[in-house]
Parts: C-alpha cells; sequence; structure tokens
C-alpha cells in the first residue's frame, strides 16, 4: 500500500504545474489587484527632464587679488567654463507649451533644454522666476506636448497617496509613491515664502521641478527640496502646493513679474511669556511695532502695539509666519486680518499693496562683495538689506556672506535699502557688516 500510495503521490507532483511559472491574477475574489499603473501611464508625459548649460567664471581660493600677493602666489586661471545641471519640469499648458520648474533648476540658464516623455528634445525659453518661493515658468514649441490638470492644493490632506515623477540623478522618468507626511512646512530654507507640502514619497537630486500627483491624476505640488545628510531620500521630501504655484505663473504671465502683497507693516514674535508681560491674552503671534504712512496696514486701521493672530484662515503664531501668510499673496488680493487690542478681538479686511524691491550686484557697490546680489524689501520680519545669492568661490563667499543673510548695520551705521550701503561703501574701503543669519547676528568684516 505504501508503495502505490508514493507512486501516486509521485504522479500528482509531476501532474502539477511548477510553481515558477505561476503569475499573480487579475484580480482576487473578483475585486481587481490594486495597480498605480494607470495612473502613471496618464500623467507621466506631462512631466519633463530638463537639462541645463550656463558658462561661469573659474575661481579658486586663491583668486583673490590681496590674498595672491600677501603670499606672493601667481596669477589664477579664471577662464571661463561650461557646467552642465539637471532637473525635471511639468507641462501645464500644452497649446501654449508652458512648463512649470524650479527657480533653482534654471537660474543662471545660458541654455535650457527639456526632453519629452517620447524623448523628443526641445530648447525652452525661460518665461520668468521668482527666486522667493523657488517657482519658475518656461515655454516650448510643439505640438506634441502632453499637460496635466492642476489641482487644487487646498484639498490635499495628511495621510492621501501621491506620487513624485522626476528626473533623480538624471536617469530619466522615475515614479515614487507615498503619503503626504504634513503640510504647511516652514523653516526649510534661509530665505524667501515657504508653505510645503512634504511627503515620503522618494524625492532625490534630479527630482527638483517635478510632479507631486494625487491620485485623481491631479498635479497638487512642485517637487523642491529634501531634508538629508548625504544628499540622498530619507523619507522627508518638500513640494511647493500649485495653490502657490499657479499664483505665480498668473503673475509672471499677466504682468512680467510677480508682484508680491505688501501690509506695510515691521513686526517681531510674541510667545505667551513677553504677551504676558504685555498684559496680552495670547499663546503667540506677530507684534506691530510700526506701521507705515498711507500703507494697507493703516488704511485697514491697524496700529502700533496690535498682535496679529490670524490671516484669513491661517493661525499666526509668528512673525515669520506673518510674512508668509502676506508675501504669498499677489498685491490689489483683500485679507482678513484679526488681532488682539487691548484684551479684544478684532477683525479687519485689508487691500494689499505692492512691495517694491530694489536689487543690486556686490560688484557695483564694493569690491569685497562682488559675487552676491542683494535686494531690499519691506517683506522681512527683520529691516534691512537681504542678501540673496552669493557665488560659490566669490569674494563675498570668501568673506562669510551667505543667501539669506539680512544686513542691519554697516559700520554701526543701520542700513535699510541699498543706497544706504552704497553712500557708506563709498566713504570707507573697509565694512563692517551686522549680518542677522537664522536666529542670531554676527559681524563680518569686508575689504
Amino acid at each position: 500500500m505504501k508503495s502505490r500510495f508514493g507512486l501516486f503521490a509521485t504522479l500528482m507532483l509531476l501532474a502539477m504545474p511548477p510553481l515558477a511559472t505561476a503569475a499573480l491574477p487579475d484580480t482576487v475574489d473578483g475585486e481587481p489587484v490594486p495597480s498605480l499603473a494607470p495612473l502613471v501611464k496618464r500623467v507621466s508625459p506631462a512631466v519633463v527632464n530638463i537639462r541645463v548649460s550656463q558658462t561661469v567664471e573659474g575661481r579658486s581660493p586663491y583668486a583673490d587679488e590681496m590674498f595672491r600677493r600677501f603670499f606672493g602666489l601667481p596669477e589664477t586661471d579664471r577662464s571661463p567654463r561650461e557646467v552642465q545641471s539637471a532637473g525635471s519640469g511639468v507641462i501645464v499648458d500644452a497649446e501654449q507649451g508652458y512648463i512649470l520648474t524650479n527657480h533653482h533648476v534654471v537660474e543662471g540658464a545660458d541654455k535650457i533644454l527639456i526632453s519629452l516623455y517620447s524623448e523628443e528634445t526641445l530648447e525652452a525659453e525661460l518665461v520668468g522666476s521668482d527666486p522667493a518661493t523657488d517657482i519658475a515658468v518656461i515655454r516650448v514649441d510643439s505640438a506634441e506636448l502632453i499637460d496635466i490638470p492642476i489641482g487644487d492644493s487646498e484639498q490635499v490632506e495628511v495621510g492621501d497617496f501621491v506620487i513624485a515623477i522626476g528626473n533623480p540623478f538624471g536617469l530619466g522618468h522615475t515614479v515614487t509613491s507615498g503619503i503626504v507626511s504634513a503640510l504647511g512646512r516652514t523653516g526649510i530654507s534661509r530665505n524667501g515664502y515657504e508653505d510645503f507640502i512634504q511627503t515620503d514619497a522618494s524625492i532625490n537630486p534630479g527630482n527638483s521641478g517635478g510632479a507631486l500627483v494625487n491620485m485623481r491624476g491631479e498635479l497638487v505640488g512642485i517637487n523642491s527640496a529634501i531634508i538629508s545628510r548625504t544628499g540622498g531620500n530619507v523619507g522627508i521630501g518638500f513640494a511647493v502646493p500649485t495653490e502657490i504655484a499657479a499664483s505665480i505663473m498668473r503673475q509672471i504671465l499677466d504682468f512680467g513679474e510677480v508682484r508680491r502683497g505688501l501690509l506695510g507693516v515691521s513686526i517681531q514674535s510674541i510667545d505667551a511669556e513677553s504677551a504676558q508681560a504685555l498684559g496680552a491674552e495670547v499663546e503667540s503671534g506677530a507684534l506691530v511695532s510700526s506701521v507705515e504712512p498711507d500703507s494697507a496696514a493703516e488704511k485697514a486701521g491697524i496700529q502700533v502695539d496690535d498682535i496679529i493672530v490670524r490671516v484669513d484662515d491661517e493661525k499666526i503664531d509668528d512673525s515669520r509666519e506673518l510674512a508668509n501668510a502676506i508675501g504669498l499673496k499677489g498685491s490689489g488680493e483683500q485679507v482678513e486680518i484679526e488681532f488682539v487690542r487691548g484684551g479684544n478681538i478684532r477683525t479687519v479686511v485689508a487691500e494689499l499693496g505692492q512691495q517694491q524691491v530694489a536689487r543690486s550686484l556686490g560688484d557695483d557697490i564694493h569690491p569685497g562683495l562682488s559675487g552676491a546680489r542683494f535686494a531690499t524689501s519691506s517683506a522681512n520680519s527683520v529691516r534691512g538689506i537681504e542678501v540673496t545669492e552669493v557665488d560659490e568661490g566669490s569674494s563675498a563667499a570668501q568673506r562669510g556672506l551667505r543667501a539669506g543673510d539680512v544686513i542691519t548695520q554697516v559700520n554701526r551705521r543701520p542700513v535699510q535699502n541699498l543706497e544706504q550701503l552704497t553712500e557708506i561703501a563709498r566713504e570707507s574701503t573697509i565694512l563692517f557688516l551686522l549680518v542677522s543669519r537664522g536666529d542670531r547676528n554676527l559681524m563680518l568684516q569686508i575689504r
């Protein structure tokens, strides 16, 4: 009996199909197997790879003339050289050829090339960009474009499934998936306006400017930044919400520039301890320390010593949040502002004015500031001159300036605009800059 049973079992095993040839079923208990493939196929053609080339001046740590003279070093080679970088973009208007990407992807570009999903390569032109939100608009001329619908990022919730599509490490179209980890993230960069969507969908270098897409196939964010100690993905990525990106694009297309809203107040942060000292029953907010004449704030009735606690539906905990809330809106927009005055909560509607921003190159001000670019704007909670960009290896960089620094004093004299800085620089060859960097101040010597 044993031998017959063993023979029967052997024949049965031989009759069974090999496990290696088994395939996943299309359905389980009559239900389709979940797959993101149909969604990816639909939206991937709207994401493009971007290659940027630019010419930069050759620099070295020994390029400074005073440094070379002191140590008797020979003249260094500073001949221009071409550098290339890669990023991503998203087609949002196929008919007009408009593509959204990051400002830092196309900044300083001499030539911008995009590769479509079909692998066709086209040359693009820069329409405009906004460093403060890291959004840029470029344009191509082609009848083969496929765009993606822009979704409402205001409807995004923590826990929503999303996919990120881009060009990580220059590899080409790559799709990753995850969830929305947090909303309204700020403090990621040293300057600019922030209201990031945080996601754990893998975002790596080269994904910048790519698409963050919801499960309806709608664009809800432009991938912008990561937090990483190694430069690779650690599950914390950030995207600019489409509410902001679309607003910046509309302003660039309508006016050729970004016309950012202005309330016209100087502010400082308030916490529970400082509020108690003022006798105010608030936990946090932005204290109004001055109101500009004929500004939107003055016209709305806002006064010095008011504590602003809300703008529209957004709670305001500190001065940075107020600067973000106002700076992310366009001039002419009406906003509802809630503030505390004398223990009473009041609400007013203000029509925002327009920020007037002056810009200048460090080369035009002082040789030691060469390679830096500056701007003055009333958007800063710290009043002064903002360092918007610093070229790597430049004189300004060697002397310690960084993008995002705010110069508040020069040679112990307060400065709030470029004219004041330029005037002091004409009077002295040595400049001592008092710089606000994050939550600390430092003194830099410029020769």
